[in-house]
């Protein structure tokens, strides 16, 4: 029997993808809720927004989600940040994890994540079509819930990224394999 070899994949996604300060910051303000919840936190290097998850992709098609990327960074691009304000806690108890939601739902970060679920679906790929809704998942394995109240944490983004995601024996490691600007002036790459 003769195979081919099988083409090299990469697990990606794509995020707003937060400065480690911001991080901390949340990290910080939502502590004593992960403590409570039983939950495993969320290592501070891994919190981010998710806009769209992919998936396992072939290796010779990320360029096709880089152009994918910049083509709807260019049609949200803006003057100022993209702000976004965590001031509630949420636990989803099917999913089983806490997640710092916004108080109000900002249109910019829904426009881009269907934006990016559309332009790839029509691409070819195969992304998560679930509803979008602003959230950063701070703990995991989360059974019980106590509502408690934390200091809101504002993020600011002038940029997302495609995201490599790994999984390794302590956990989930994510790296950034390009930026794309959401404000005109702002750095693409790293």
């Amino acid at each position: 029997m003769n195979s081919a070899p099988r083409e090299p994949k990469q697990r990606l996604f794509f995020a707003l993808w937060p400065e480690a300060a911001d991080r901390e910051a949340l990290v910080a303000a939502t502590a004593s809720a992960v403590r409570r919840c039983g939950g495993q936190p969320v290592a501070a290097s891994n919190l981010h927004v998710t806009l769209a998850f992919l998936g396992s992709v072939a290796q010779t098609r990320v360029p096709q989600l880089r152009d994918i990327a910049a083509t709807c960074a260019a049609d949200l691009v803006a003057l100022a940040p993209v702000p976004l304000r965590f001031a509630q806690l949420e636990h989803w108890p099917r999913q089983q994890i806490l997640c710092a939601v916004t108080a109000d739902e900002p249109a910019t970060p829904a426009l881009l994540a269907n934006g990016l679920k559309d332009a790839a679906a029509a691409g070819g790929f195969a992304p998560d079509l679930k509803p979008f809704r602003t959230h950063v998942t701070v703990a995991r394995k989360v059974l019980r819930f106590q509502a408690l109240s934390f200091t809101p944490i504002k993020w600011c983004f002038e940029r997302f990224a495609l995201i490599d995601s790994r999984t390794e024996r302590r956990g989930p490691v994510y790296r950034v394999v390009e930026f794309f600007p959401l404000v005109k002036g702002a750095k693409a790459r790293e």
